[in-house]
């Protein structure tokens, strides 16, 4: 008995090392090996503020300007929200207030503004003047909503000379005066004359997007209520949409891409966004299935995307892509930088991509999104335009 207890111990003791060193080489979880890393400007916070657009466009461009050889900037966000903010009220004035007024926008205002009123430093204009250290704009959208409201309205059956003088001090008070003139590193500038020494031309750049109810190689104004500006994108087939990305990182320019990320699939906190493939109930057995039928729709999304790893995705066309879209399952939501590529331990392709939450998540700021959640969820992307394929580019008069 002692004998055979023996043997029994050790074979315990030899199956549990095994056992334990099974379990250790299998990865928990995503395990991201980048390919593609392009250097770029640190990661931002907008914090309680919906200009995302503005931190993506900005942050772009930052990049832009290290690709072409110039400094490391820290470009101010809130001198782009102002003008915005100002131009929108404008426009929603004229309209009668039938046009979308709101802190959102595209990924085409920064090169509008840019164009139009210049760029100015961070550090001259950070668009704190209220009392916080981080951007919070609650109270500023609510007022500017109101005000311009009050101004559609007419109460006094015209609208007066004074209403934008009162909507700049509100702006004013809130995200400070513009400077006409400004001292940075030695130099005096203007708004204008400091985007001009950056060496960036709006021009050089153009938005693109990918879409069935309009023609391919053609452009059109984009239908969502953040393009405020009626601005044009030009619509490729999906397949030359990710080649003009693909294309842009391999030549080292990173990539301005606007997203839907109401998903199930886009874990911030977990740094990775997937559009994983729903079960089958042709494929279940059993207890399975009797468990499945009874989930309710709710129960059935949550398990959906309730992964740990790696799963089977969902195989995306530019039909389905389009019926996301069409539903308003894929909707205007997020700003962001496409800044590499990597893959997982299965060898799924992923884009790194740059974020302006802060940095209190898995990956100090960036996120891994697969291949399937760009393709279906890309809204549309900002490049330069020397980074479309010679043979796309001929297709659209880009020469």
């Amino acid at each position: 008995m002692k004998h055979l207890l023996l043997v029994s111990l050790a074979l315990c003791s030899v199956s549990h090392v095994f056992g334990q060193e099974k379990n250790d080489s299998i990865p928990q979880g995503f395990v991201f090996t980048d390919e593609i890393t392009i250097p770029v400007t640190s990661v931002k916070d907008q914090n309680k503020s919906g200009t995302c657009w503005c931190f993506s466009g900005t942050s772009f461009f930052e990049n832009e300007i290290r690709k072409a050889g110039g400094d490391s900037l820290d470009l101010s966000e809130m001198f782009t929200v102002r003008y915005c903010y100002l131009d929108k009220a404008d426009r929603y004035v004229r309209m009668y207030g039938a046009a979308n007024f709101g802190p959102g926008g595209s990924i085409l205002d920064v090169p509008y503004v840019w164009r139009r009123y210049g760029a100015v430093p961070e550090e001259v204009y950070s668009g704190l003047n209220y009392g916080e250290d981080k951007h919070v704009h609650g109270e500023l959208d609510g007022i500017l909503k109101a005000y311009v409201d009050v101004i559609v309205s007419k109460p006094d059956k015209k609208i007066s000379t004074a209403w934008r003088k009162g909507f700049e001090a509100v702006l004013d008070t809130y995200l400070g005066q513009v400077p006409e003139t400004f001292t940075y590193k030695g130099k005096q500038y203007t708004p204008q004359s400091y985007a001009a020494s950056l060496g960036i031309d709006p021009d050089n750049y153009i938005a693109l997007t990918s879409f069935t109810h309009h023609p391919f190689y053609e452009d059109f104004i984009f239908e969502v209520p953040d393009n405020w500006l009626w601005a044009s994108y030009t619509n490729l087939p999906l397949d030359e949409l990710k080649a003009v990305v693909d294309n842009a990182l391999a030549k080292g320019h990173t990539v301005a891409w606007a997203a839907d990320v109401s998903e199930g699939g886009f874990k911030w906190t977990d740094g990775v966004a997937i559009l994983p493939k729903g079960k089958d109930e042709k494929d279940m057995e059993g207890t399975e299935l009797s468990r499945w039928v009874h989930l309710s729709d709710k129960d059935r999304q949550n398990e959906r995307f309730d992964f740990k790893g790696p799963v089977e995705e969902i195989a995306v066309t530019q039909e389905l892509r389009q019926k996301y879209f069409d539903s308003q399952e894929t909707t205007d939501d997020h700003g962001m930088e496409i800044v590499g590529t990597a893959h997982d331990q299965n060898g799924n392709r992923y884009y790194k991509v740059k974020n302006s939450w802060d940095t209190n998540q898995k990956y100090d700021g960036y996120l891994y999104v697969s291949e399937p959640f760009f393709l279906a969820k890309t809204l549309n992307v900002l490049v330069n335009k020397k980074a479309v394929p010679a043979a796309i580019a001929k297709k659209i008069g880009i020469k």
